[in-house]
């Protein structure tokens, strides 16, 4: 038995170094391969598939197939109470697509007239992929995130967060998902 073993283990070892050889040193190729032509592809070999989906299967959904409407839950917040920020996304395409829907892909911005205010992307950290399957005419509203009423800056994560809002100041929320910004903005005040 251990005989057999060792033979198995040794013409084994053979075979591996003649393949090794013969993919080394081509027939027909006496100049040491500088010249050496590729080696044709038989018809009958098909070749690795690429990263694309099936048939069928949905793909990403583009840009033009995807509305994004920002929403909050009120139209006027006091001075205790913090706006929650969401959006709605819908896929008005004729295929079911797959839309980013995850931090990594969404994005609350909040202006004041030309004033942006605050952006949810400032001093972001572990944002995550979540990748979503919208069926042609699915409508997905988001969960609401909490804003705290301050200003973000887009340079420096390093500075104190001033309070915004007060007096009924207007504000606009717009949003962006799935690589789809917005047409239209959600408005709300803060007394």
């Amino acid at each position: 038995m251990y005989v057999r073993r060792r033979i198995a283990v040794l013409l084994g070892l053979v075979a591996v170094i003649i393949a090794i050889v013969l993919i080394v040193v081509r027939p027909g190729s006496n100049d040491g391969g500088t010249n050496a032509q590729p080696a044709e592809v038989p018809s009958d070999v098909v070749e690795t598939p690429t990263a694309e989906p099936a048939a069928g299967e949905p793909v990403a959904c583009a840009q033009s197939a995807l509305e994004v409407v920002p929403m909050t839950d009120q139209g006027a917040y006091g001075a205790d109470e913090l706006p929650q920020l969401s959006l709605q996304i819908t896929n008005s395409g004729k295929d079911a697509c797959i839309a980013e829907l995850g931090t990594a892909g969404m994005q609350f911005v909040v202006a004041s007239g030309s004033d942006e205010v605050w952006r949810s992307t400032d001093c972001q950290t572990g944002a995550e992929s979540l990748p979503v399957k919208l069926e042609a005419g699915e409508a997905l509203e988001t969960e609401a995130i909490q804003w705290d009423r301050t200003r973000s800056s887009t340079e420096t994560c390093d500075i104190s967060r001033d309070a915004v809002g007060a007096d009924g100041a207007s504000y606009h929320l717009s949003a962006a998902a799935g690589g789809a910004d917005s047409t239209e903005t959600a408005q709300f005040l803060l007394y």
